[in-house]
């Protein structure tokens, strides 16, 4: 990559996921390369197990890769925040640390924020597992939750539960900051004017570590943050700017 500065940035939070950290390295280097210039952060969230020396000797073996660490966890949001206002780039594509995600899945996700015609109101582009690989029980819950979540914010995104999404750093900033904000990215970006782009993505059993999740917790948490992104959406209400006079004019 030499000094060229990054292209995109992928940014992947990581909790107690020591033997994720290697294959996770070398699939974003295989996807991104043939892309151009990239950095990916890792973020490690706390953990206590061997993340930290599996980062180590990750970086020390791809000069593309940059390591953040959370002195304690404050889970996966401020993770992904952290990443993302770390990154020198200016696209951001998040995903899991846990390997579920495909990393050959990142151009895929990065091909219409970099495409010429781009439209200029794309703010996001989230991907669709087709064929989840979790327990049945938690397929289950998480439709019962997409389905509520669609009803009542009408974000048309059928599985915000993905990590794999790609947007561009400046606007995610621009987002209200909250904890596990990153379940209702499509809501918050749709409230902002941007419009969201959907992509089929593959989805692999986890290969390491353990889900940070339990149900009747997600549930819980869950029912909380969505009557407060309700509340956003409706409370939000975007100006047209036109500039009258200004410059020598002025």
């Amino acid at each position: 990559m030499g000094r060229d500065a990054p292209l995109f940035a992928v940014v992947a939070p990581m909790k107690d996921e020591a033997e994720a950290v290697a294959p996770l390295a070398r699939e974003i280097e295989a996807a991104c390369a043939p892309l151009g210039p990239f950095e990916a952060l890792f973020v490690d969230d706390g953990s206590t197990d061997a993340t930290a020396e599996r980062l180590a000797e990750a970086r020390r073996a791809h000069p593309w890769l940059r390591v953040l660490r959370h002195a304690e966890s404050c889970g996966q949001s401020a993770a992904v925040a952290s990443g993302v206002r770390a990154a020198r780039a200016p696209l951001i594509c998040t995903i899991d640390g846990d390997g579920q995600n495909p990393p050959a899945e990142i151009p895929k996700l990065l091909a219409p924020l970099l495409a010429p015609d781009r439209p200029e109101t794309l703010g996001l582009v989230c991907g669709v597992r087709v064929a989840r690989r979790d327990a049945a029980g938690r397929r289950v819950a998480s439709r019962a939750a997409n389905a509520l979540r669609r009803a009542l914010l009408h974000d048309g995104t059928p599985d915000t539960g993905c990590g794999l999404k790609a947007f561009p750093k400046a606007a995610f900033l621009d987002l209200p900051y909250f904890d596990h904000m990153h379940r209702y990215l499509p809501s918050l970006f749709l409230r902002d004017g941007w419009a969201v782009a959907h992509v089929d993505v593959d989805h692999r059993p986890r290969a390491a570590g353990r889900t940070k999740y339990s149900n009747v917790g997600r549930a819980l948490v869950g029912a909380l943050d969505l009557v407060g992104v309700w509340w956003l959406m409706r409370r939000r209400r975007l100006a047209t700017v036109v500039e009258v006079a200004g410059g020598a004019d002025a």
